[in-house]
C-alpha cells in the first residue's frame, strides 16, 4: 500500500493546506493519507492566542474531510514533548511494516531536510513528495533533489502542484484585519470566528450573509439600511465605524424568532424578563439577538450591548449604543411623521436625538395603549434632563 505522511502545525488550515492535500490525492493516489497535526513543533513558537492542539484536529477535520483517502491523526498530539517527524515516520512504519510511505513536503521543508532530526532514517524509510510552496521554486527544488539523491540515495518525487502563496502567519494577520474569509475552509472559518481564535474579526460581507440567513426577507432592506445609518453616524461622531457596521448587521438577527421561541432561547441563555416585556415580546429579540451574536459570531461586549439597547435604550448610554438606537430608528426605509427632522437631528445632536427618539417611542406605545418598557421611561428622563 501506498502511505502518505502530511504533517504541520497547521495553525490554522488554509487554503494552502488545502490545495496542497488534494495535490497529494491526485497525484500519488494514496491508499491512506494521514495528516497529522503537531503538538509541539520543533522549530517555531505556537502563536498565543492559537486554538488548543485538539480545537486544531477539529479544524483539520472541517477543512480535509473532502480529500480522497484522508484519516486525520492525532498521534502527534496525544504525544508528549515536542513533534518530531522521526517519531512520527517510526509508528507509521511500525504499524504499516511492508508499505510504500510518503512524506509530505514544501520547498523550504526539502531545503533544510539535513537539519532535521534523524534525517537519514527518514531517507531510509520514506520516498519525499515534496511541493512547490512559490512560483519559481522548481528550479531550486529540481537542484536540491539531485543533490539528496546523490548524497544519501534519496528517493524524492516532486509532485506537479499550483502553489497557493499564503502562510499561516499571513492568514493570522488578516483574521485581525477582518480579511482571509476566502482563504479557509467556510466552516473552519465560522468556529473560528465563533471562538476568536487568533484574535479573528468576521469579514462584514461574510457576516451579512450568514445574518441575513437568519432574517425574513422583507426584513433585509431594514437590517441593511440600519448598517448604513449607522456607519454614517459612526463617522460623524467618532465611533468606530466597524463596529457600528457590526451590530447594525447583527442588530434584528433573532427578530424572525416568534414569542414562544424568544422564551425559549432567553430559558437558554438564562436572560430574565419584565413584566412590560413579557407583555410587549417583541423588544425581547434585542436581548437574545445579543446573546446569539456573542456565541454564535464572537462579537464583543460594546457590540452587543449596542444590540441589547437597540429596542428599549437606557439611561447613560455609550456612544455606540445611541448610534446604533438611533440608526434602527431613522434608517433610510423608515417613514413615520417626524422622521426626516429626527434624522437630521441625530447627524447633529446624538443625546438631543436620543431624547426625541425616545419621546417619540413613549409618545407611540401609549397611542396604542400599551405599556412602556421602564429602560425605556428611564432613558426618555435622563436624556431629556441632559436636554434641560
Amino acid at each position: 500500500m501506498k502511505i502518505a505522511i502530511y504533517g504541520g502545525s497547521f495553525n490554522p488550515p488554509h487554503l494552502g493546506h488545502i490545495r496542497a492535500a488534494e495535490t497529494v490525492a491526485r497525484e500519488l493516489s494514496p491508499d491512506v493519507f494521514l495528516i497529522i497535526p503537531d503538538n509541539i513543533p520543533p522549530h517555531k513558537e505556537m502563536y498565543a492566542m492559537s486554538p488548543s492542539p485538539e480545537e486544531r484536529m477539529e479544524l483539520c477535520r472541517l477543512s480535509f474531510g473532502h480529500i480522497p483517502g484522508a484519516v486525520l491523526s492525532d498521534m502527534e498530539i496525544t504525544r508528549e514533548g515536542k513533534s518530531y517527524t522521526f517519531d512520527t515516520v517510526s509508528a507509521v512504519r511500525e504499524k504499516y511494516p511492508d508499505d510504500e510511505l510518503f512524506l509530505v513536503m514544501g520547498t523550504d521543508m526539502l531545503l533544510m531536510f539535513e537539519d532535521w532530526y534523524h534525517f537519514r532514517y527518514l531517507l531510509e524509510n520514506c520516498t519525499l513528495a515534496v511541493l512547490a510552496r512559490a512560483d519559481g521554486d522548481h528550479e531550486e527544488i529540481s537542484r536540491h533533489a539531485a543533490y539528496l539523491r546523490s548524497e544519501y540515495g534519496a528517493r524524492i518525487e516532486i509532485l506537479t502542484h499550483e502553489p497557493f502563496e499564503v502562510s499561516s502567519t499571513d492568514i493570522r494577520e488578516r483574521l485581525q484585519r477582518r480579511m482571509g474569509a476566502d482563504m479557509i475552509d467556510d466552516k473552519a472559518y465560522s468556529l473560528i470566528i465563533k471562538n476568536c481564535w487568533y484574535g479573528a474579526q468576521p469579514e462584514l460581507m461574510w457576516l451579512r450573509e450568514q445574518a441575513y440567513s437568519y432574517l425574513k426577507p422583507s426584513r433585509i432592506a431594514h437590517v441593511a439600511g440600519c448598517e448604513s445609518e449607522a456607519v454614517l453616524l459612526a463617522n460623524l461622531h467618532g465611533e468606530d465605524a466597524e463596529k457600528a457596521a457590526t451590530a447594525g448587521i447583527l442588530h434584528d438577527v433573532t427578530k424572525k424568532l416568534t414569542a414562544d421561541e424568544q422564551l425559549l432561547l432567553c430559558g437558554k441563555y438564562g436572560i430574565i424578563n419584565s413584566a412590560s416585556e413579557l407583555a410587549a415580546p417583541q423588544v425581547i429579540h434585542a436581548k437574545t439577538g445579543a446573546r446569539f451574536a456573542a456565541e454564535q459570531f464572537g462579537i464583543s461586549e460594546d457590540i452587543c450591548d449596542a444590540i441589547r439597547w437597540h429596542t428599549t435604550g437606557k439611561p447613560d448610554m455609550t456612544l455606540l449604543e445611541k448610534i446604533v438606537y438611533l440608526a434602527d430608528f431613522v434608517e433610510p426605509t423608515r417613514s413615520f411623521p417626524g422622521v426626516d427632522e429626527l434624522r437630521e437631528l441625530a447627524y447633529k445632536d446624538v443625546d438631543k436625538a436620543m431624547a426625541r427618539a425616545l419621546e417619540m417611542s413613549l409618545e407611540f406605545i401609549r397611542s396604542r395603549g400599551g405599556t412602556p418598557i421602564e429602560d425605556t421611561v428611564r432613558a426618555c428622563e435622563w436624556y431629556n434632563c441632559i436636554e434641560e
